[in-house]
């Protein structure tokens, strides 16, 4: 296997020879052209306490150690803001030797500020697969600003394939931009892409959106269905700077326009953290034709999922909030982010989820 990311095609034949299973079978529409979205199982355990099984652990055993209560998701229940869940997926794995996997929450969930994360028997990191691993996949769920209606089937995470070391290094990195033009404006390339914030738009002075403290729930099902002036206070200024307050969710989008090439995928990483007192992301795939021409984009934003830690922390326009690490695919996919499949966030600026109403 030719090393990078692995492709939709490559996932597919994955799928053909056992080495992904799930019951019931996965579905086509699972297939993104650089991973696969998971699907929640039909119960939720309430959990006091966010864990990892550690080595030589199974997950079931650390539950039956941290179960408060199990529920029935089957008829739609409600995920309680603040609460941690614990849900087995459809799928599992037969992971070779030669491919590991990463998880990470898919856009839309990140938008909603829902923490959920992957867990696996003997797992000592989130999100992070091992090669050679065989066994169940779980979720960990937890609210934080809003409570969400869930059932089964329902795709809040995505797992991605890796075939040796995939990620591009900065000279190879500035090779790629100088061939295909990464991002609009300058690249700042220092272990991956650098991008800022955009507080300075040029036709509003709506610059992004705060998460109100006491709201409905949210059917995760419903796309456009809910008002966004009842979930969202609306952040604007003229001054090129906003202060961010603790405990507080943001969404804000970068100042640069990116695209992903179709023989790269790339993941958003948080900046240094030295840098302020804040969280960039929850969501951080971005598949191969992300804002690209030949996929129907002309360069798309990178929407920023943004929670302050202890202090308050001056943000301004320019302020560099993160990185983008390119890696190179295993294969050209069949299927590219916007080209025949539903892609929901396609030559996006500031954008909430779709569960909210276009304003």
């Amino acid at each position: 296997m030719t090393t990078g990311v692995l492709a939709s095609q490559q996932i597919r034949r994955m799928i053909e020879d056992g080495t992904l299973g799930a019951t019931p079978a996965i579905d086509a529409a699972q297939i993104q052209p650089a991973s696969l979205d998971l699907r929640l199982g039909t119960t939720a355990t309430r959990v006091r306490a966010s864990f990892l099984a550690g080595q030589g652990n199974c997950v079931a055993d650390r539950l039956a150690e941290f179960k408060m209560h199990e529920v029935d998701l089957t008829p739609g229940t409600v995920l309680e803001k603040g609460c941690v869940y614990v849900v087995p997926l459809m799928e599992h794995l037969h992971l070779p030797e030669g491919v590991q996997a990463v998880c990470n929450a898919k856009s839309s969930t990140g938008r909603l500020d829902l923490l959920t994360r992957v867990i696996t028997d003997d797992g000592v990191e989130f999100d992070r697969i091992e090669p050679g691993y065989d066994g169940p996949l779980y979720a960990e769920i937890c609210p934080r600003s809003f409570s969400v209606l869930v059932r089964p089937g329902m795709r809040l995470n995505q797992i991605r394939f890796r075939a040796g070391q995939a990620i591009l290094d900065d000279d190879a990195l500035l090779a790629l931009h100088e061939k295909e033009t990464l991002v609009s404006g300058t690249a700042h390339i220092d272990q991956g892409l650098g991008f800022s914030v955009d507080l300075k738009p040029t036709d509003t002075d709506l610059v992004g959106y705060r998460a109100k403290p006491h709201t409905g729930v949210i059917d995760m099902d419903l796309i456009g269905a809910y008002d966004p002036a009842e979930f969202w206070e609306e952040i604007r200024t003229t001054q090129g700077r906003i202060i961010l307050d603790p405990g507080a969710f943001y969404i804000l989008v970068s100042r640069e326009a990116v695209h992903i090439p179709p023989a790269c995928a790339a993941e958003m990483a948080p900046y240094l953290a030295m840098v302020g007192e804040f969280r960039v992301h929850y969501a951080g795939f971005f598949d191969p034709g992300f804002g690209n021409v030949a996929a129907g984009g002309t360069g798309s934003r990178g929407v920023l999922e943004v929670r302050c830690h202890e202090a308050p922390f001056v943000l301004e326009h320019g302020q560099t909030v993160g990185r983008l690490v390119y890696e190179q695919m295993s294969e050209v996919p069949d299927q590219l982010y916007g080209a025949g499949i539903a892609s929901n966030y396609q030559g996006q600026g500031l954008k909430l989820s779709k569960h909210f109403k276009a304003i």
